[in-house]
């Protein structure tokens, strides 16, 4: 089995046994270069104040900036960004209805639509798929960045494969192991995660290199920063981020109760649509995509709302000026 069909049952399957956010591909350095598989965030009590808002991700700047929801303030006092990003990410958080602005003297003044709750997600789960451990690549030293950053709160590696001891000695302590059967849903766990240590200083793993290793000191602040932005993105994005294919051949199946997953009648197998599908395959048969509503499914399954009411109200109050 591809590692993406192994990840997109993986995400099925925990979307079918818990309330969650889960979100694929995202990264999880501070100033390196990482990429998680999976990122399961656990809901915090603040967590319906954050789906009010917008179901899309609010850029982190604009909720590390001085705009608040009470006063107005003049937005290039708000940020200390480059006035150019600082104008972009305006622009996005009125989009998104999280600022509102107001012009005063020929000046832009903007203020938050809603407090953001910074409690509304608990724990991030870092989840590294690996189907054959026969082909580790690099993941030994991915999980080894994870343990010394401490940016999530547990790292897990999934993999098909029958675990042995070399594998697990291979591998930090701290990193959990679940043996994972796509076909069947099974969840066998091998070894639990240690809890990390995201309250304190950590280490980011810039470049490794035989003789010499670059890495960049976190502080505890940046990390807490890095958390949000990562929990946002997960919020915004989700696990169901690939277009189905114009092909008739594809259609969407279920998992575990879990819709929306690419199944290529012609391959027989859950398939990649970026990677697999298009004139290139043997199999190819052009036709419209399948109609699939990638945000009900979710929706169904995650506690993520695609239209929550305070956005209904402020798209009601633009029909005052069409």
């Amino acid at each position: 089995m591809s590692e993406f069909a192994f990840e997109v049952a993986l995400s099925a399957r925990l979307e079918s046994d818990r309330e969650a956010v889960i979100a694929r591909q995202l990264g999880t350095a501070c100033h390196g270069n990482r990429v998680m598989d999976l990122v399961v965030v656990e809901p915090g009590p603040g967590l319906d104040e954050r789906a009010a808002i917008t179901p899309e991700r609010i850029p982190g700047p604009a909720i590390e900036s001085a705009v608040g929801p009470g006063t107005a303030r003049y937005w290039k006092d708000a940020f200390e960004i480059r006035p150019e990003r600082a104008e972009a990410v305006v622009e996005r958080a009125v989009d998104l209805g999280f600022f509102e602005r107001e012009r005063r003297n020929g000046r832009t003044y903007v203020r938050q639509t809603a407090r953001y709750p910074e409690d509304w997600f608990d724990s991030l789960v870092g989840i590294e798929n690996k189907p054959d451990l026969g082909r580790p690549g690099d993941l030994e030293t991915q999980l080894r960045k994870d343990v010394s950053l401490g940016l999530l709160d547990a790292v897990i590696l999934a993999t098909e494969s029958h675990v042995t001891g070399a594998h697990l000695n291979r591998i930090p302590e701290a990193v959990g192991v679940w043996r994972f059967h796509p076909d069947s849903g099974e969840r066998e766990v091998i070894r639990e995660p240690t809890p990390l240590d995201t309250d304190e200083t950590g280490i980011d793993v810039l470049d490794r290199r035989t003789a010499r290793t670059d890495v960049a000191v976190v502080t505890a602040a940046e990390k807490r920063r890095q958390r949000r932005r990562v929990a946002e993105r997960a919020y915004g994005k989700g696990w169901r981020t690939y277009d189905f294919p114009d092909c008739a051949e594809v259609e969407t199946r279920e998992r575990f109760d879990r819709g929306g997953l690419p199944y290529c009648a012609w391959k027989g197998r859950i398939v990649d649509p970026a990677r697999e599908c298009g004139p290139d395959c043997d199999g190819y048969d052009s036709a419209d995509p399948p109609d699939v509503d990638a945000a009900a499914e979710r929706a169904t399954g995650q506690p993520w709302d695609p239209d929550p009411e305070g956005r209904q109200r402020r798209q009601s109050g633009l029909d005052r000026f069409t």
